[in-house]
């Protein structure tokens, strides 16, 4: 596997799986959505789930990037895409503190920035989870998108 400038991909054996590996910097979010545009070809998405789809990673890998890493830390975030015949299954991870997520808010308080962003996650996915890393720490984002037939 080779590695430049800090993104590694990896591509599965049949060819619908990619992972990278990207600096926790604003700037490499970017090489996330045309991997997955990239992906999309395979598939043919329609204009519509590939947007809703970029903007749902956008937001997982800002989430990452925002709060996983704060105050100037330096880390990574993993995002990995697995296309099946019937869905896209999306994992993003990284090393940061972790959040809770099932966090309530106090009556009439507005969504945070990361709170809007999980909440256009959850609206855009048809499966969503968020926890732990199963190596431990950090977090864990997963969403899953079926596709029509």
């Amino acid at each position: 596997m080779s590695e430049l400038a800090g993104h590694t991909p990896d591509l599965g054996g049949d060819g619908r799986s990619v992972r990278l590996r990207i600096p926790a910097r604003p700037e490499y979010i970017i090489l996330v959505r045309l991997a997955l545009s990239g992906l999309a070809h395979l598939r043919s998405l329609d204009e519509e789930t590939l947007g809703d789809l970029k903007l749902a990673v956008t937001e997982a890998c800002s989430n990452s990037v925002r709060h996983g890493y704060g105050n100037g830390q330096e880390g990574t975030v993993q995002v990995s895409y697995e296309l099946q015949p019937d869905r896209l299954i999306v994992e993003v991870e990284d090393d940061g503190p972790g959040f809770d997520p099932d966090r309530s808010r106090e009556p009439g308080e507005e969504l945070s920035e990361g709170g809007l962003g999980l909440a256009i996650i959850k609206f855009v996915a048809d499966e969503f989870e968020t926890g732990e890393r199963r190596e431990g720490g950090g977090t864990r984002l997963r969403f899953v998108k079926f596709l029509a037939s």
